[in-house]
């Protein structure tokens, strides 16, 4: 099969940071099924992992972790779909990744594809999806609502980076199945404008101060905090912001944080990072396939949109160079994806 990948890891600038190569087939056993890959989405997963982490002896490492495809075979012990189906996932940080024509994955991880939008459309949204979805209702504890009855609530939930991947579905997530006040940072017009049609109620720019511009909207204090990116450089700012009790969550990968400022006020911090589940094969894995499936039936339903930003045309070595170059430039307005072989 046609794949994608490395040996040595290293800078995107490096000679064979990422090369065209054909490996063998996989074979779906256990709970696995065999997916057919027709579309794929770059996270920035992709480029942390290949600037630091090497193949095994003269394997390749592939990466990978947002794809839609068509099941072609299944494990023994599989039975949540059949051979036909297609199927969104962002599967396991731990096994080979979708940057290949043929990829395994547990079916606890996936989801049926939804309907109404094309592949590369839906490859754009599993990874950040389960992020935002576990980071808001899991992490956060805002209380998730039925769309069709959503009442107003006291939470006020600030969203800091909210233009990029994870943030652009947070959003949609908060206005629809929440009551939260949500505000949106970003500090581009375009980024902005982004942010805003997602349904953000109020945008304000992370490039100057934050505390300034939330006390200037007159709102209910910010009872909660997604960082999505810079956490360190933002932290005095989350604590002169957040109501006492409060609480923030973060995805991002800061030096050094000093946890002691949260703690006159009590503040409470959570990490969000969605390949815990498959990495230590918790014994609720199989949540990440019902909140796929859930997402699905919104975006059907046309209350949550696709997230791509950039689709940078057919799963080459060269394309995907380009698109780890979008990703380390931390300039992408959504979600960058490639189709096809």
């Amino acid at each position: 099969m046609k794949a994608i990948g490395y040996q040595v890891s290293g800078p995107l600038n490096r000679a064979n940071a990422l090369v065209d190569v054909t490996l063998e087939q996989p074979i779906a056993t256990g709970r696995d099924l065999l997916i057919k890959v027709h579309a794929i989405a770059v996270n920035p997963v992709d480029y942390k992992i290949r600037q630091n982490v090497s193949a095994t002896g003269d394997s390749y490492k592939i990466l990978g972790w947002d794809a839609v495809g068509e099941v072609v075979a299944l494990g023994d012990d599989a039975s949540l779909f059949k051979v036909g189906d297609k199927v969104y996932y962002a599967g396991d940080l731990t096994r080979q990744g979708c940057n290949a024509e043929f990829q395994l994955v547990d079916e606890r991880l996936a989801a049926h594809k939804p309907k109404s939008v094309s592949n590369a459309e839906a490859a754009a949204m599993p990874l950040t999806t389960i992020t935002a979805w576990e980071l808001l209702f899991e992490r956060l504890g805002i209380r998730k609502q039925s769309h069709a009855n959503r009442l107003k609530s006291e939470e006020v939930l600030l969203v800091v980076g909210a233009s990029g991947g994870v943030g652009s579905i947070l959003i949609q997530l908060a206005k629809t199945l929440t009551g939260a006040t949500v505000i949106g940072t970003a500090s581009r017009a375009s980024s902005r404008e982004w942010v805003t049609n997602l349904g953000a109620d109020y945008v304000v720019d992370h490039s100057k101060s934050l505390p300034e511009q939330i006390k200037a909207l007159n709102i209910d204090p910010v009872t909660q905090v997604a960082s999505l990116t810079h956490t360190d450089s933002y932290l005095e700012a989350y604590v002169e912001v957040l109501k006492p009790m409060g609480k923030l969550a973060l995805i991002d990968d800061p030096n050094a944080l000093d946890i002691k400022k949260l703690k006159q006020k009590s503040l409470s911090l959570h990490w969000e990072f969605m390949f815990t589940r498959s990495m230590f094969k918790t014994e609720d894995m199989i949540r990440q396939h019902e909140l796929l499936t859930e997402v699905a039936s919104l975006i059907d339903q046309g209350l949550i949109k696709t997230t791509v930003g950039q689709h940078l045309g057919r799963i080459n070595a060269t394309n995907l160079l380009e698109a780890h170059r979008i990703m380390e430039s931390a300039s992408s307005i959504g979600k960058v994806v490639l189709e096809g072989f």
